[in-house]
């Protein structure tokens, strides 16, 4: 089922032995459309420091939905490495932050999460100081490139084949993969114009220097797209992908 991120802003988040804090951000790949990360604002707790968290931290909800949980400790969240020197994340933090919880890396294994019990991440050794160094410091940009936040997107302009269309003022995120399928875009005057959902799949890419999604539709097409009515928060059951459905998820998110 498809949900508003927008309306899981503010969330509350348990960890196994107390309170976290609350729903911050996502951030998703900009290329398969899958949320890599939670950004939990630890509000009193742990004040002005903000933590990532994986799907594969996350648990279902409980207490009539209201809280999500998160199967880590308070000490294991406030020993992990901190996010306000890493905007954004890049990818040499993303490795310190999965070897720190042993998680799977995503970006390995075509992108898969990689849903075994254990972690596939290895030391890996020290490039001679050379080109090698060279080439794998260009592919860490590159990869760092992708990673985006929903916070940061929304609001972005939306730009057909043909001319501006609206602007970005929500996604929805599959409940079960982690996947965000569409993009909710207001077209029309931004405080009266109506709403449409644009699949992610129409979406040819993402401009952070002109702040534009540019979308394969004309005007008139996207237009025509589903019209979306905004339903009421639901979190109750959110929980983290299995394998079978991210396969599918990606597999067609990458098309």
């Amino acid at each position: 089922m498809l949900q508003s991120i927008k309306q899981m802003h503010g969330s509350k988040l348990g960890a196994s032995d107390g309170d976290i804090g609350h729903v911050k951000d996502f951030y998703f790949d900009d290329q398969s459309w899958m949320v890599r990360y939670l950004v939990a604002d630890t509000g009193s707790w742990l004040p002005g420091r903000q933590v990532l968290l994986s799907p594969h931290a996350c648990g279902g909800l409980h207490q009539d939905g209201k809280v999500l949980r998160v199967n880590l400790t308070l000490k294991k969240i406030e020993d992990s490495p901190a996010i306000e020197s890493h905007k954004p994340v890049s990818r040499q933090h993303e490795d310190e932050y999965h070897r720190y919880y042993g998680w799977p890396a995503y970006w390995l294994g075509d992108g898969m999460w990689g849903m075994g019990g254990n972690s596939i991440l290895e030391t890996p050794p020290k490039p001679l100081p050379d080109k090698s160094a060279d080439a794998n410091d260009s592919q860490h940009k590159n990869a760092d490139a992708h990673l985006r936040s929903t916070q940061a997107v929304s609001g972005y302009r939306v730009e057909a084949t043909d001319g501006i269309v609206g602007h970005v003022c929500d996604f929805m995120l599959d409940d079960k993969s982690w996947a965000i399928g569409q993009l909710v875009v207001k077209i029309g005057h931004r405080f009266t114009g109506n709403e449409v959902l644009i699949p992610t799949g129409n979406v040819d890419r993402i401009s952070y220097d002109k702040s534009t999604v540019f979308v394969k539709l004309t005007k008139e097409a996207a237009g025509k797209c589903s019209a979306h009515h905004p339903a009421p928060a639901r979190v109750e059951g959110f929980t983290p992908p299995d394998q079978k459905n991210l396969i599918k998820s990606e597999s067609v998110s990458t098309k």
